[in-house]
This record gives C-alpha cells, sequence and structure tokens, in this order.
C-alpha cells in the first residue's frame, strides 16, 4: 500500500488527483488545505478524504509516506512542506506526478493557447467509444467521466491535457514541459498569461521548449495555418514526425455542420471551424494510435462538447443560448465567429467578462481589436474591484472600448447589464452568448438565459 500526501488538495487539479489515485487499487491517501469549497470539498468528503480539521499540521506528514504531492497555492514555508523536506520524503508537483504514473506508458499531450480542453476530451471520447483505456488529465467535465483525472493500472495509453501555466511557485517550468510526450499536439498560439510571459516571444519560448521535450522518435501534430506553429515545426528534431492538419472541407444545413474527410461525411454534434480544427488534430492523433478513420468518424458524431465550451443552456423555436469559457482574444473571436456561421439569421448578442490577469492588464486590451466585431450586439464587462484585488493599474470603460476597437458597449455594474439584456427581447429570434471564466459577479447563467429566451 502506497501511501501519498497531499498539500493543498482543495483545488481543482489536485482534488481531482486525489480522487483517481484514492480509486487506483494499492494507494492510500491523504491531505491538507487551509479552506476547502465546492465541489472539490464535497467531492472529497464523499470519498472519505477531507480532513478533519483544515489548515496545515506538520504531525500528518510522517516517516512511511511514500510522496508528498503539492498544490499550487502552498508556500515554501508551508510547515507541511519544510517537515517533508526534513523528513527526505519524496516531494511531486502535480505534473510531476501525472508522469511518475505514467512514465512506462505512450504519452500524448495536446497544448496550445486555444482548443485544448476540447480536443483533449474528444480524443477520450473516441478511445471510450472504442472500449481502449487510457488513464488522463482534462480541464473540464465530459461526459462519460467521473472525475477530470483518471489513472489505472491496466492502460498502456496516457492523454493529458497540457498547459503551458507554471507548474508551482516552487516550480517556475510550464505544466507541460514535465509530461515528454510521445505524441504531442498544438492547435495554436496567441499571447496569453502575460504575468508569466511578459512578451509574446517569451510566450512563444515555452512552446519551443514543449516541442523540444518530445520522446525520441514521437510525433509533432500541429494546425498548419499558425504561421508560429510553422516555424516551430521548421525546427523539429529530425527523429520527431512533424504531422500539420487544416480545417476540413465543409457544409451547414438546418443547424447541423457536416464534414468530409478521405471521402467520409460526417454530421457532428459541435459546430464551428476552431472544433472542425479540433477534430482534425484529435483525428491525427488517434490514428497515431491505430485507430481507423470509420471508427473515429463514426465515434466523433456523437460527441457533443465539454463542459463550459459552447455549451448550449438553453434553445426555443426562435432563439438560441450558449455559455463558453472564452476569455482570451483568439478564443472570443473564434467562438463569436462559430455562432455567427452556424446561426446566419439570427442576431447575435454576445456578451463577455474580462476576469483573467491579462485580460485586465491596460496594455493587454488592444489584443482583443476586433474579437467581438461579428456580433450584432457586443458587451463587455468588468469588475473594477477585481482590477484592484489583483493589484493591476486602473482600467476605464473607454480604455476597454479602445481595444475591442470602439463596437462593444462596455458594462461595470452587473445589474445594471443584466437589465441591459432583459431589454433587447432575447426571446426573438436571437442567439445568445455568454463567454467568461467566472460568472459575471454572481449570475447564475443557466437560469438567467432561460429567463431571457422563454419570456414572453
Amino acid at each position: 500500500m502506497k501511501k501519498v500526501h497531499f498539500i493543498a488538495m482543495g483545488g481543482a487539479a489536485m482534488h481531482n488527483l486525489a480522487l483517481a489515485l484514492n480509486e487506483k487499487e494499492g494507494y492510500r491517501i491523504t491531505g491538507s488545505d487551509d479552506e476547502f469549497f465546492d465541489p472539490s470539498k464535497s467531492r472529497l468528503a464523499a470519498a472519505h478524504l477531507l480532513p478533519e480539521e483544515e489548515g496545515w499540521h506538520a504531525e500528518r506528514i510522517t516517516e512511511d509516506l511514500d510522496a508528498v504531492i503539492v498544490g499550487m497555492h502552498a508556500r515554501e514555508d508551508n510547515p507541511e512542506l519544510v517537515r517533508a523536506k526534513e523528513l527526505g520524503i519524496k516531494i511531486y508537483s502535480f505534473p510531476e506526478y501525472l508522469y511518475e504514473q505514467t512514465k512506462d506508458k505512450t504519452r500524448v499531450v495536446i497544448g496550445g493557447s486555444h482548443g485544448k480542453t476540447t480536443t483533449t476530451a474528444m480524443i477520450l471520447f473516441v478511445l471510450k467509444e472504442l472500449g481502449i483505456k487510457a488513464d488522463y488529465m482534462v480541464g473540464a467535465q465530459i461526459e462519460g467521466f467521473q472525475n477530470m483525472v483518471g489513472l489505472s493500472h491496466e492502460a498502456k495509453i496516457a492523454v493529458f491535457e497540457g498547459d503551458e501555466y507554471l507548474t508551482s511557485p516552487l516550480d517556475l517550468r510550464s505544466k507541460f514541459l514535465l509530461y515528454h510526450p510521445h505524441i504531442a499536439l498544438l492547435t495554436g498560439i496567441a499571447w496569453d498569461h502575460i504575468n508569466v510571459f511578459p512578451t509574446f516571444d517569451s510566450y512563444v519560448e515555452t512552446f519551443r521548449k514543449f516541442v523540444q521535450s518530445i520522446e525520441p522518435n514521437g510525433r509533432f501534430i500541429w494546425y498548419a495555418q499558425d504561421e508560429n506553429l510553422r516555424l516551430l515545426a521548421d525546427g523539429v528534431r529530425s527523429d520527431v514526425q512533424s504531422m500539420p492538419y487544416d480545417t476540413p472541407k465543409f457544409e451547414i444545413a438546418n443547424g447541423k455542420t457536416t464534414i468530409e474527410v478521405n471521402g467520409l461525411r460526417t454530421t457532428l454534434g459541435v459546430f464551428g471551424e476552431h472544433n472542425l480544427q479540433n477534430i482534425m488534430g484529435a483525428y491525427n492523433v488517434c490514428r497515431s494510435l491505430g485507430i481507423t478513420d470509420e471508427d473515429f468518424f463514426r465515434s466523433i458524431a456523437r460527441f457533443t462538447g465539454a463542459a463550459n465550451r459552447l455549451q448550449k443552456i438553453t434553445e426555443t423555436s426562435s432563439s438560441v443560448s450558449f455559455k463558453d469559457f472564452a476569455h482570451s482574444p483568439s478564443k472570443l473571436k473564434a467562438t463569436v465567429k462559430a455562432v455567427r456561421q452556424q446561426y446566419p439569421d439570427k442576431r447575435l448578442v454576445a456578451c463577455m467578462e474580462l476576469h483573467t490577469f491579462s485580460s485586465l492588464t491596460k496594455a493587454f486590451l488592444p489584443q482583443y481589436k476586433g474579437a467581438m466585431d461579428g456580433a450584432d450586439k457586443a458587451y463587455v464587462y468588468y469588475n473594477p474591484e477585481v482590477v484592484k484585488h489583483k493589484r493591476l493599474e486602473d482600467i476605464c470603460p473607454e480604455d476597454v472600448k479602445a481595444g475591442f476597437g470602439g463596437r462593444v458597449e462596455v458594462f461595470c455594474d452587473s445589474k445594471l447589464l443584466q437589465q441591459e439584456l432583459r431589454g433587447l427581447h432575447i426571446e426573438e429570434n436571437t442567439a445568445l452568448l455568454l463567454m467568461t471564466s467566472g460568472n459575471f459577479d454572481g449570475i447564475d447563467l443557466i437560469s438567467f438565459a432561460k429567463e431571457l429566451l422563454e419570456t414572453h
């Protein structure tokens, strides 16, 4: 029985790893955190992993521990971490431990500034449909998977969403540099996380290192229309096979998208050119794993998306609403374009929240220029208190409007935004798009969208 202790177990990734290890035969899990919030609190409690007392307790670190896993908000002076070092216990970050668990397996890692969660979900969905066991880590809840992390003794494949953000406060490398993939996929590069990568060149550099981390005789799958990826592919090692992919032929009819690849026509449950590109990336990964074209496209036809990624909230005979995680310029533009193409005859009302460090940084706002031009009505919301909390330079609505190119209306009060949307008669021939990595300061997005669409 291997004993593993989690420091800062309450985070989204960490608690999912704890649950996955708890379900793997031969492991005994303990953990700590200074605060636990739902859903992790309830999920850990249901698995009997929630500690009796919150906080850090050095006495929980005992000599019989096989490993300690340290989460993102554990500091160097954390009493449990200090004790683990004193006892010489092996200490891992989240990505280091995922590699440790899968170092004898074929590792597939999907990275990129946008689309990596959906592409990872597509691959996992197809593998599950075909009865192929895989270990995994993905950044969203996907249908048919209880946790966001899965580990097993029997799987020969591991599929990871590869995040370029920092491993931990103690390790300033990008997470995906620790996975050493046999098959690596990059969906595209668009500057993000400027608190970590202050220049675009520094951001591209971490993706260059990722490509260099591919295992000998591995494969590099990449979106052919991204010039930055093309430059990385030009410098790939001679032993690594370079596999570019592009947007497939497609048509839209009666609100459904059909693609044609190698003579196979497939009507999909998702839409948008970015999702068609994600499908082609997933297709090349699955083909590299030995899956036939027929099996792949028969399976992918049943894929309906990952949570919060162009997730349909509600639909009436006249209108439809979606929520999406889009917050960076490239994600925002792709999502607005997708809904515009899929519903050309509907009025498109797009509403997004500036919520992340990058999006609330004054110098970054010009990156959003034109991102919402495809909408008939475009709204941007931000909370000035969040800007202060993140200790950023103050921004005003005029800064935001100028950054987006002037075609947006800017709100700093969530109630006034809701009032504005209620006055638009969303129930009449409208596609409503709500985009945020937050919740517009307390709006229940599903209930609110249903209220707007079902008003008569």
